[in-house]
């Protein structure tokens, strides 16, 4: 690899965001191209006509999660490559993003070694797994084929359902989800309903321990 492959940093820790950066320009051949807070502001920030060859991702994030930025950068840019970072370790997270388009998964405790094997392995072979990461996904593979299991529903809800599921976190009334999500109150009562069956959840705040639990929303 000869050429220069630039990456842009997606991170809601400004901190680890910049250190990131700094590490990842001491990478031979690999520069940043920017930096962003959110999947919002890495849309609001992204230049058509000089796109990045891979997106650092973080999953928990405000305003725009990983998950609705990888969608989005799979159907809006799909040869950018996607390569989650993330402190979550857990197989519905790691299936969402590999759902959602993620090329690769790398911790946040991982060596920066392991990094930039991870850019090497992605841009060359097409993905990157690490030794946990694969276990974790050859032990869900059966268990996403059990429609009773946990990780087969966390995969199946719609984005609809988790951006419900991350507002009934919050203080907000269904009344007021209803206007942030620009629905009536009767589709929200939908979006509840079908949470509490697809879960087996009977209580608001049982949807608030079950997003805790799988990396959904931030404590």
């Amino acid at each position: 690899m000869n050429d220069v492959k630039y990456i842009a940093v997606v991170d809601d820790h400004a901190m680890f965001r910049k250190g990131i950066c700094a590490l990842i320009n001491l990478f031979p051949n690999y520069k940043i191209l920017f930096d962003a807070a959110n999947g919002q502001d890495f849309i609001n920030q992204l230049k058509p006509k000089h796109v990045p060859d891979i997106v650092l991702l973080d999953i928990a994030m405000p305003e725009m999660d990983g998950y609705t930025t990888a969608n989005w950068i799979k159907v809006n840019h799909p040869d950018i490559k996607i390569l989650a970072l993330s402190t979550m370790d857990a197989e519905t997270a790691i299936i969402k993003m590999i759902k959602s388009g993620a090329r690769g998964y790398v911790l946040k405790d991982a060596e920066p070694s392991e990094l930039k094997q991870a850019f090497d392995n992605v841009l060359n072979r097409g993905y990157y797994y690490n030794d946990l990461v694969s276990r974790k996904i050859i032990q869900s593979v059966n268990l996403l084929a059990d429609d009773k299991s946990g990780i087969s529903t966390f995969a199946k809800l719609s984005e609809r359902e988790l951006s419900f599921l991350k507002l009934a976190c919050t203080e907000k009334t269904y009344f007021e989800i209803a206007k942030e999500m620009f629905v009536s109150e009767r589709t929200v009562d939908g979006y509840r309903d079908s949470l509490f069956k697809k879960l087996n959840i009977s209580t608001r705040v049982g949807l608030a321990m079950y997003a805790v639990k799988n990396g959904i929303v931030k404590l």
